[in-house]
């Protein structure tokens, strides 16, 4: 491949001939992050090939970003995007390579077309809801939704530019100096809560480029965006010029709190309601073939750009087309009763390894299953796992909420708000027991059931009662008044801790419930105890001066050691008396470095992090700790050689806690799928079908872990269904 070559500041940007394999053949547009080009692939498909300028190839935050952007735009259905055909962010110059859309970008129509008549403006909003339900069930929030990121093709709406908030294109930054956006299409909660984005801000951001669409400017109109941030916070939207019969349905979208905002499956159904009957004919748009600008340039502004001009300027309609409008296709899929759901096989989405662009007791229950794959000729069935789905569900409780589900004895055993506790096999998912009834409130929240002393313990009535049951009958032996101590409940080998408020500790024998214990332990004030498999409990406290760290004896309640460790320290992993922690730095309260710290040598080793994660969630194998952040970036740190190994985007915005399995990492994201990474390559594997279910939203956090045992995965989805999967076919799902 021929060498990159670099002249001047406007020279190195186009003087490159190749992209990986890919040959350059014209430039498309360029902006003030790089430049995109027109190439063909072996076979002949048209392509646009993204590359990054050197300077910010340079930069490894602005690496990191990029491999966010090819991971999301992977992950998204090719139908409202432009599909991935071949990235390498770890390039030299970092380059991505989509399929070619022929087709303006929105802000180039209206600028040389004026605004859209109100048949397209209906086309428009159901296409890019389309889209962003699409994008919402892959478990990305796309943050930068703006009418330079709408392509208009033949066949509708594509979305473009997933995840990259580009160092030249916002004048706004976060506190930590990250970018956040375009500011006349954000929303309140990304100037207020910018960690805290999620759906409905890309709902917020379709309502203001509907408006751009319909009138050739903004709903919120300044030349500083820092004036723009205020009125999109504490202005009301300035909708003058919208359709009469869009605008109630726009400012619905433009609500200033998220919860106030329809979904992407409400826009769809409201707007099949406002008529009967939409254009159905292509939207036939000019085709791209000279330059283009498709940003902003590294002062922020562009021809054509985004951003309204001082003065509000209205765009005239452009003349209405001819064809008159047509029956909708209703695209929703038909609401099937959960308890009559009908057989069906599982698919399996593949996903490209490297990508960075889910009758006992008082009630009797009621369990509706689906088949899994089908075993082919020749293989011994009985064998041979299958992909299996049930739905937790009890008579005359109306169950909610997503199981959550712990494995022992060959056993798994789930719980779920309206259903106490169930007993489910494994290899097929049929119920061996199952509890239901006035023990369990459909409407409160579970934790996992926990196995201790030979028993199945429940926490139960709204974290008011532990029950526990015989994991062989799903009967009662006994039950404990846990209200008084508030959540802090630890089980630690056959032994129950019980914090109270008082600082006193009450250790309960996990197999009786009789009292072992009572007393206050030395040098803690109300501890919350942690676990990891052994016979130790831990209780850590962190202040401004360093981190406390005391081992207890469950059994007497008897101090082991204490000692004081720099920094503000959360543990995450234990084993024969060796602690993994994750450190936050002082400033952001982001995870900035793992430590590993050997109780019996008294030694430490502290393993900075490249890059610092927000809301990390962690797993320690062997002597690696995997580090999940809240935007999904997975990162893999060897305490041993005190080395980072890999970092991945996985694009799942607030996924569950990871597990680890062997040579296989697993979590859950928000619409259900359950996503396997291999941990020795760092790369995705695969993942299980979306099961959003009905709840406003696409995407939730405190979701439940999968559950990772003898080579299969277990999980519970939004929509009430648990599932298992084989855990070592990832690569093949």
């Amino acid at each position: 491949m021929p060498p990159w070559r670099s002249t001047d500041a406007d020279a190195e940007a186009e003087s490159q001939r190749y992209a990986g394999q890919y040959l350059l053949e014209a430039r498309l547009g360029s902006g003030g992050m790089g430049v995109v080009h027109l190439a063909r692939s072996t076979s002949g498909l048209r392509l646009a090939v993204k590359v990054v300028h050197a300077e910010f190839a340079q930069d490894p935050e602005f690496r990191g970003r990029f491999r966010q952007e090819v991971g999301a735009a992977r992950r998204v259905s090719g139908a409202f995007t432009a599909p991935v055909v071949d990235a390498d962010p770890d390039a030299e110059r970092p380059w991505m390579a989509t399929l070619f859309i022929p087709g303006p970008t929105l802000s180039e129509y209206v600028k040389r077309n004026g605004a859209l008549p109100p048949a397209r403006l209906r086309q428009l909003m159901a296409g890019l809801a389309e889209a962003l339900r699409d994008i919402h069930r892959a478990g990305v929030v796309h943050r930068d939704l703006k009418p330079s990121n709408v392509l208009l093709a033949e066949d509708g709406p594509k979305v473009i530019d997933f995840g990259i908030s580009r160092p030249s294109d916002s004048e706004l930054r976060t506190e930590t100096g990250k970018l956040i956006g375009t500011p006349p299409f954000m929303a309140p909660e990304q100037f207020r809560r910018p960690r805290d984005v999620g759906p409905a801000a890309d709902v917020f951001a379709l309502g203001s480029v509907i408006v751009h669409a319909a009138t050739g400017s903004g709903p919120f109109d300044s030349d500083s965006p820092y004036l723009v941030a205020y009125q999109v916070v504490h202005e009301e939207a300035d909708l003058t010029g919208v359709p009469q019969e869009l605008a109630p349905l726009v400012a619905r979208c433009l609500a200033k709190e998220p919860e106030d905002r329809p979904t992407p499956d409400e826009l769809m159904a409201e707007l099949r309601s406002l008529s009967a009957s939409y254009d159905t004919q292509a939207f036939i748009p000019e085709q791209r073939t000279g330059e283009q600008s498709f940003d902003l340039d590294p002062h922020g502004k562009r021809p054509g750009d985004d951003r309204p001009t001082h003065r509000r300027r209205r765009v005239p309609a452009a003349p209405a087309a001819a064809a008159t409008d047509a029956a909708a296709t209703d695209a929703a899929a038909a609401d099937v009763p959960a308890k009559r759901r009908p057989k069906r096989r599982r698919r399996w989405v593949a996903v490209v390894a490297g990508a960075a662009v889910l009758a006992l007791g008082a009630g009797a229950l009621v369990l509706a299953g689906t088949e899994g794959t089908e075993v082919p000729a020749g293989q011994a069935q009985a064998q041979r796992f299958r992909a299996w789905d049930v739905e937790l569900s009890a008579r005359g409780v109306e169950a909610s909420g997503m199981p959550q589900c712990a494995y022992g004895g060959g056993t798994l055993y789930c719980t779920r708000p309206g259903v106490l506790a169930a007993a489910v096999d494994p290899l097929d998912g049929k119920v061996k027991w199952a509890r239901a009834g006035a023990d369990q409130r459909a409407d409160g929240n579970v934790q996992p059931p926990v196995l201790a002393g030979g028993l199945l313990h429940v926490v139960a009535e709204g974290s008011r009662r532990l029950v526990a049951l015989d994991p062989a009958t799903g009967q009662t032996r006994w039950t404990q008044d846990i209200a008084r101590y508030d959540g802090r409940i630890a089980h630690v080998g056959g032994v129950v801790l019980l914090t109270g408020p008082d600082s006193t500790v009450t250790a309960l024998d996990a197999a009786t419930g009789e009292w072992k214990w009572r007393h206050k332990v030395t040098g803690l004030t109300q501890p919350v105890f942690q676990s990891y498999g052994g016979r130790v409990a831990y209780a850590v406290n962190a202040d401004g001066a360093g981190t406390r760290v005391t081992a207890v004896d469950p059994e007497t309640g008897g101090v082991r050691w204490q000692r004081r460790l720099a920094g503000a320290l959360s543990l995450v992993g234990a084993r024969e008396g060796v602690l993994w922690f994750t450190s936050t730095s002082a400033s952001y309260a982001d995870t900035d470095a793992v430590v590993r710290y050997d109780a019996a040598r008294d030694s430490r080793r502290r393993v900075a992090l490249r890059f610092p994660v927000a809301g990390a969630q962690a797993v320690v194998a062997r002597e690696t700790v995997y580090l999940l952040g809240a935007d999904g970036a997975l990162t893999a740190v060897d305490t041993g050689s005190a080395e980072q190994r890999w970092r991945l985007q996985t694009s799942v915005s607030f996924p569950s806690a990871p597990v680890v399995a062997g040579e296989r990492l697993y979590f859950s994201a928000g619409d259900g799928r359950v996503v396997a990474v291999d941990t020795g390559k760092g790369a995705l594997l695969g993942q299980t079908d979306a099961r959003p279910g009905t709840a406003r939203g696409s995407v939730v956090s405190g979701l439940p872990s999968p559950v990772a045992a003898d080579g299969k995965v277990f999980a519970g989805a939004p929509d009430g269904v648990l599932f298992g999967v084989d855990g070592g076919d990832g690569a093949g799902w």
